[in-house]
């Protein structure tokens, strides 16, 4: 097994530790591409080059080839595929490359997490494999991909295949709507649910569609899905090696926990920000009070009228009490 001997840091582009790589479940795709045989990789959607240095890692000891699809790779991916003779890189859309570019044996899908995508690009995937289905791997198949589309560029997704967008929506698990604080999302499907909404229906719509296929779901880290034809020499083997892990009722239950507090630490963030900046516009306020020469004459008109005998249940708000307040006294 190849796993053991690769230097795998989940975090390492990912100060927050949102854990939003698939680099973080390399310890369950690793061992599913060696248990497929597989010697070539497609990666859809690499970004920053999280994962696709675990797989060109993992290719490097296989003698496997690696090609990562991303529009808008960041300079580490670049750097990356400069450097790896085992890695290829494929700077156009999904949907553009998935047409022309090399038939592997198994794919990973972790682009654009919406419904409409998905689905193209396992119709482009089939159409290219013809009767031989490679290995598929996919990103994003729990909460909040799994059942609510997002979007990086709504503009592109037909109109009659997009669902109602709300731009930087805050997510919540178990909050169908948007919620203030919440995580924030490019492009979010203002409600989460319904046919073709999300990640895992999309996976779900492919595999109902064919016969044969089989799909295991890890619920962790957002969720890994893999599907394969139960057919393929290798099915046994991959069945072995997701069995402890596929719809693991414990994995589950640690992944809702997991959320839940990334989530509501965001949604505190936002409201501790929240409150400094009110508290920021009272202070405003206040300091402009004990600038002002109007406030300081009706301070000492309110002496006089509580010296005289009026207005005496009214207490005098003074600008000692303001400095008092400023100052945290």
């Amino acid at each position: 097994m190849t796993l053991e001997r690769l230097d795998i840091d989940p975090y390492y582009n990912d100060p927050g530790r949102w854990a939003h790589s698939l680099r973080n479940l390399a310890e369950v795709m690793v061992p599913c591409l060696d248990a497929a045989g597989a010697r070539s990789v497609m990666e859809v959607g690499a970004y920053a080059g999280d994962l696709t240095e675990v797989l060109a890692d993992w290719a490097r000891l296989t003698g496997a080839k690696v090609w990562a699809i991303d529009p808008a790779p960041q300079p580490r991916l670049v750097e990356l595929a400069e450097q790896r003779s085992e890695l290829g890189l494929i700077r156009e859309t999904s949907l553009a490359a998935l047409p022309t570019a090399p038939v592997a044996d198994a794919v990973v899908i972790d682009g654009d997490h919406n419904h409409f995508t998905v689905s193209e690009e396992l119709r482009l995937v089939a159409q290219a494999a013809g009767d031989t289905l490679p290995l598929l791997l996919f990103h994003d198949v729990c909460w909040p991909h799994g059942r609510r589309d997002d979007y990086y560029d709504a503009s592109q997704i037909p109109a009659d295949r997009r669902q109602p967008v709300h731009e930087g929506g805050g997510l919540f698990p178990g909050e169908p709507g948007l919620r203030r604080g919440g995580l924030p999302y490019r492009g979010p499907a203002a409600r989460e649910g319904g046919p073709r909404n999300g990640v895992l229906t999309a996976v779900e719509d492919f595999v109902h569609a064919r016969d044969g296929l089989q799909l295991a779901i890890v619920p962790a880290f957002f969720g890994l899905g893999v599907v394969w034809d139960r057919s393929a020499p290798y099915a046994d083997a991959l069945s072995e090696v997701l069995a402890p892990w596929d719809r693991n009722p414990l994995l589950a239950r640690l992944e809702e926990n997991r959320v839940f507090h990334l989530a509501s630490a965001h949604v505190n963030l936002t409201e501790m920000a929240l409150a400094r900046q009110k508290a920021a516009r009272q202070e405003a306020v206040l300091r402009r009070l004990l600038e002002s020469s109007a406030f300081g004459v009706a301070e000492k008109l309110s002496r006089l009228r509580k010296r005289a005998g009026i207005g005496a249940a009214h207490p005098v708000l003074s600008k000692d009490e303001i400095r008092r307040a400023l100052d945290g006294s």
